[in-house]
């Protein structure tokens, strides 16, 4: 276990809540610091995961041992999802609380089982932020290697992210069984990397991979499910169903992308636009989670101008703020093509440039031309809306 020093965002429910998160990405080890005094129970363990899988009354025995209210821990909680039906009994009968950590919701979806809606909230954590990062935080850094604890506290972060994907293939795949053809999926991961910040063109994807459409719906779904990946929807307005929009396919962290694709060194020029985007979509996620940041995101791309986009709109209420995306370090009016054309919207009340510049400003029309080091401050002092 890595020791990780950095604080990180949310604050600990008083409910019981499942936690989930990708391999590595700290859910054991700020379990272990927030929640010292609870009772651990770790499916990991082989000997305990075999007991319960033979016996699931034993667990219902252990539990009974604990007194009331008292806070529990069931750590990989996808590799016995039938254990939750007994979760929801002591929740009822005894008033325990748990912390419900899983690297995956593919098998907790799969088991049909009882997910304990309104008794246990659902909670995310993602890879590590500029504000919990500090002084330690550096741009190019987070878009080289990505920000994954496990990764980012490495001595070799290529070695670490080159071993994690192989592991992810192991040990999330072929040990779970998700998929049948376990090559076809790993000739299917390097060209879902190629497609980080791109519409989801599932005819492509399986003609470039060599398999069926279905097959490739469905290892979409297992990187969305083992927490990898990330689909962002088209907003739509009244739209009838011809015109709907696919969706964007996001990966959770940059250094996943590239290692995916064995991109180890410098961002390339091509690589950065949607490196940067995906960035930006990381920080709306983590710090949207739990709180009151937005309701849902979305990107904008309307049909009747086939090039013009607007990479994230955060909906609240009946409010809307546009952001948009661009690695430039140079300023031109041509970067604000998108957001003067979403100022048709109804409920439009903020519109956000970000940049790779060093000044930040507004332009005549009311448009926000934000450094990135200002997007960073904004999200973790007061966030984004006027």
């Amino acid at each position: 276990m890595y020791n990780e020093p950095y604080p990180r965002l949310g604050r600990l429910p008083r409910q019981s809540f499942f936690l989930l998160g990708v391999r590595g990405v700290g859910k054991s080890t700020w379990a272990r610091r927030s929640l010292s005094d609870a009772h651990w129970i770790d499916l990991l363990d082989e000997a305990r995961y075999q007991d319960y899988l033979v016996d699931p009354s034993l667990f219902a025995a252990e539990l009974r041992s604990i007194a009331p209210g008292d806070r529990v821990v069931v750590d990989e909680i996808q590799r016995l999802p039938n254990l939750l039906n007994e979760v929801h009994r002591f929740i009822e009968e005894r008033g325990l609380r748990f912390a419900l950590l899983g690297s995956s919701a593919r098998k907790l979806k799969a088991a049909g089982v009882n997910l304990l809606v309104g008794r246990a909230l659902r909670r995310m954590m993602h890879p590590l932020t500029p504000e919990e990062l500090g002084a330690d935080f550096d741009l190019e850094t987070a878009l080289r290697s990505g920000t994954i604890p496990l990764v980012w506290m490495a001595e070799d972060r290529r070695a670490a992210l080159e071993s994690y994907v192989q592991l992810y293939l192991r040990e999330e795949i072929r040990a779970e069984a998700l998929v049948r053809n376990l090559a076809g999926f790993a000739r299917f991961l390097p060209v879902a990397a190629l497609c980080h910040g791109a519409v989801v063109n599932v005819s492509g994807l399986a003609r470039d991979c060599g398999v069926s459409r279905t097959t490739v719906q469905g290892y979409l779904e297992i990187l969305e499910d083992t927490l990898l990946a990330y689909r962002l929807p088209a907003f739509e307005a009244k739209l009838r169903v011809r015109e709907r929009r696919h969706p964007k396919l996001y990966w959770i962290d940059a250094g996943l992308v590239r290692a995916t694709k064995r991109l180890y060194g410098p961002v390339a020029p091509e690589e950065r636009g949607a490196l940067v985007e995906g960035w930006v979509l990381h920080l709306l996620r983590a710090h949207g989670e739990g709180t009151d940041l937005y309701e849902a995101v979305h990107y904008w791309s309307p049909h009747s101008a086939a090039r013009t986009e607007v990479d994230f709109l955060l909906r609240r209420g009946g409010d809307l703020l546009a952001i948009e995306v661009k690695p430039q370090g140079r300023y031109h009016t041509g970067l604000l093509r998108g957001l003067r054309a979403v100022a048709q919207l109804s409920g439009m009340t903020r519109r956000i440039l970000l940049y790779g510049g060093r000044r930040s400003f507004r332009t005549e029309d009311g448009i926000d031309v934000w450094t990135f080091d200002r997007m960073h401050r904004s999200l973790a002092e007061d966030g984004l809306w006027p």
